[in-house]
C-alpha cells in the first residue's frame, strides 16, 4: 500500500469540535422525508446539536438538505458512507461530517482530499493502523458492543495512546455513561433516541434531555 499523501493536522480539530459539542451524537434513519426536520427540531431542543443522519433510506440525501436548512446551528453529518460517490453526494448536501461503518482505501484518500471531515469506523487494531498511516487520528469504533466493547477500546490505547473514538453499535441509555467514562472515548453513537418509526417529538426530546445528562 502506498500512501500520497496523508489527512492535515487541522483535520483532528475539525473532527474533535464536533464530537465535543455532544457526549451522545443519534444515529437516525429518517423512513419519511415529512419527518425528518420534527425528529431533528426535537433533538436539538432537547439538548443535542450533533446528529448522524444514515444512508440507509431513498430519502436520506434530501432529509439532510431540509435539516441543515431548518436547523442552521446544528452539526450534520452523514451516516453508513460506504463509497467516495456517497462522500461525494454528502459534499453536496452540506454534510457538516461523515461517519462511515469501516473504511476502504479508496475512502481514506478520498476523505484526505474532501473539505468534509470524515470518522472512519474500525473494529480492529489492523483497521486502526491503516487509518493511523493516513493521518487519521479520530475514529468510530463500530460494532461496538461486538467488537470487544471497553476492553477493546482500552487495548487499542497501549499501542496507539493518541487515537480517541466515537463507539456505536449496541450502546444503550443505561450504557453509555460507562462508555463515556473512558480516557479513549471522545462520545457514543446511539440509535435509541430514536426508534426506528418512531415520531414522537416529546419522547424523542425527553430522551435527548436525559442524554445529556449522562455524563
Amino acid at each position: 500500500m502506498t500512501i500520497d499523501k496523508q489527512l492535515p493536522s487541522t483535520r483532528t480539530a475539525e473532527l474533535d469540535s464536533i464530537c465535543l459539542k455532544a457526549e451522545v451524537i443519534p444515529v437516525i434513519t429518517i423512513e419519511r422525508l415529512e419527518d425528518a426536520v420534527p425528529l431533528g427540531r426535537a433533538l436539538v431542543e432537547g439538548g443535542l446539536s450533533v446528529l448522524e443522519i444514515t444512508l440507509r433510506t431513498d430519502c436520506a440525501l434530501e432529509a439532510i438538505k431540509r435539516m441543515k436548512e431548518a436547523l442552521p446551528g446544528a452539526s450534520i453529518g452523514v451516516g453508513t458512507v460506504l463509497t467516495p460517490a456517497q462522500y461525494r453526494q454528502a459534499e453536496q448536501v452540506g454534510a457538516d461530517f461523515v461517519v462511515t461503518p469501516g473504511a476502504t482505501d479508496a475512502l481514506y484518500r478520498y476523505g484526505v482530499e474532501s473539505p468534509v471531515p470524515m470518522l472512519p469506523g474500525v473494529s480492529t487494531i489492523s483497521e486502526l493502523m491503516t487509518g493511523w498511516q493516513y493521518g487519521y487520528r479520530r475514529f468510530k469504533f463500530f460494532p461496538a458492543e461486538s467488537s470487544g466493547g471497553a476492553k477493546a477500546i482500552k487495548a487499542f490505547g497501549a499501542p496507539i495512546p493518541e487515537a480517541r473514538f466515537c463507539p456505536t453499535g449496541g450502546i444503550k441509555q443505561d450504557t453509555a455513561a460507562d462508555w463515556l467514562a473512558l480516557d479513549q472515548v471522545l462520545c457514543v453513537g446511539g440509535s435509541w433516541l430514536v426508534p426506528q418509526g418512531e415520531v414522537d417529538r416529546e419522547a424523542i426530546r425527553a430522551r435527548a434531555q436525559s442524554a445529556t445528562r449522562l455524563v
